[in-house]
């Protein structure tokens, strides 16, 4: 996916999450994240959109950007103050250039870092979005083949190495995912207290601990430890114990 690709995606999957948002109880519990309100949702998006765009604007190399402060206590105004947010983010990743130096949470990178990060974020919360309103009628695919599969390799590639730089990596084995209506697949070698590994597969034969196929849709659910359809053959207990920022 292209940078301009992002920014589309983003404003979708915006749009599906706001309105899912102003059809719910703001107090309704929201069941792929424990503990949480759509209200809390609501409040969690909008603070994050409001911090990539300072982190967007961020020089690298210089120290983690300030949290905004929290929104409204208002609901009427806490969804405007939030829009208002959006609205600023998506005019900074479509007007200023992509490859503009920007800090990331995984080292120097640049604002189009940022445009494929806040897709994703925005889309794993739009999904948890349509469990707090929809319950158990969620449909099985929801996000394009090409969102879904990008989904799964930045969880992969960017979201795993997150996590190792905080807290070493334990876990040993190799996972093998498979996409079939992406045509993508992804071979995980997971080694005690080094970075995970993450390649595609080359045809040979690979000695995997555990096979994850499905959609792209459902192996994206599946990274991000949200309900999904995916089939898991093997060491089920190796995914599980994914660490999920």
């Amino acid at each position: 996916m292209e940078h301009a690709d992002f920014t589309r995606s983003l404003r979708e999957q915006y749009d599906a999450l706001r309105a899912l948002i102003a059809a719910a109880d703001p107090s309704a519990p929201v069941p792929t994240c424990p503990g949480w309100t759509v209200e809390a949702l609501a409040r969690h998006v909008a603070r994050t959109h409001a911090w990539s765009i300072r982190a967007a604007l961020t020089p690298p190399d210089t120290d983690s950007p300030p949290r905004p402060k929290e929104g409204p206590e208002d609901w009427p105004e806490l969804l405007a103050w939030w829009d208002e947010r959006f609205s600023e983010l998506v005019r900074v990743l479509s007007t200023e250039d992509p490859s503009r130096p920007a800090w990331t949470f995984v080292g120097p990178g640049d604002l189009a870092f940022w445009a494929r990060r806040q897709t994703h974020e925005t889309a794993v919360h739009r999904l948890d979005g349509e469990h707090a309103v929809r319950a158990g009628d969620v449909p099985p695919l929801l996000f394009p083949p090409d969102l879904a599969a990008d989904g799964v390799d930045e969880y992969l590639t960017t979201m795993l190495t997150r996590q190792h730089l905080t807290k070493p990596n334990e876990l040993s084995g190799r996972v093998v995912l498979h996409a079939a209506d992406a045509s993508r697949s992804w071979l995980l070698r997971l080694t005690p207290g080094e970075a995970p590994r993450v390649g595609a597969l080359d045809g040979a034969a690979v000695d995997e601990d555990v096979v994850v196929a499905g959609t792209a849709d459902s192996l994206y659910r599946l990274v991000w430890d949200r309900p999904s359809h995916a089939v898991v053959t093997g060491r089920g207990d190796l995914l599980r114990a994914l660490p999920r920022p």
